[in-house]
């Protein structure tokens, strides 16, 4: 039976490996042992940061609205939750693109927000004055 010799296969991993540490510094760059340990903290960072990313971005369109929306006179929470009583479901991205983008569409938009918000807080009837919330409250619990 003929002899293996594996050097092939070893060179090939080692190869594989020293192609994805193209580019990095000092010796991480040609010897085997440190490069394959840089590539896998690489690889765990880009694992995380996909991830991550997705958390940055939706951040990132939640101040956009925010910004655009409080200069219209509304706060975020009560824009989404308006938007969610009309029916409107639009994500966070594109109503972040629609702010930067189209402001007169976007603004729009804010308009029919606050009517049915200003309609919602109608609705609950709530009175300004905190007295006069526990007076109706102990006539209610009296009779």
């Amino acid at each position: 039976m003929a002899r293996v010799k594996r050097g092939t296969t070893s060179k090939a991993r080692h190869k594989r490996v020293l192609v994805r540490a193209k580019g990095y510094f000092g010796r991480r760059k040609n010897t085997i042992r440190i490069a394959k340990q840089a590539v896998e903290r690489a690889e765990q960072y880009r694992y995380r940061d996909r991830r991550r990313r997705k958390r940055d971005f939706r951040r990132l369109w939640i101040q956009r609205l925010n910004a655009t929306v409080r200069q219209q006179g509304m706060r975020y929470a009560q824009f989404i939750c308006a938007l969610s009583m009309l029916k409107i479901r639009l994500n966070r991205k594109v109503l972040s693109e629609l702010a930067v983008e189209e402001p007169k569409r976007f603004q729009e938009l804010v308009e029919q927000a606050a009517n049915a918000w200003k309609e919602k807080s109608a609705e609950k009837n709530t009175p300004q004055d905190p007295k006069e919330d526990l007076k109706a409250r102990t006539a209610d619990s009296s009779s």
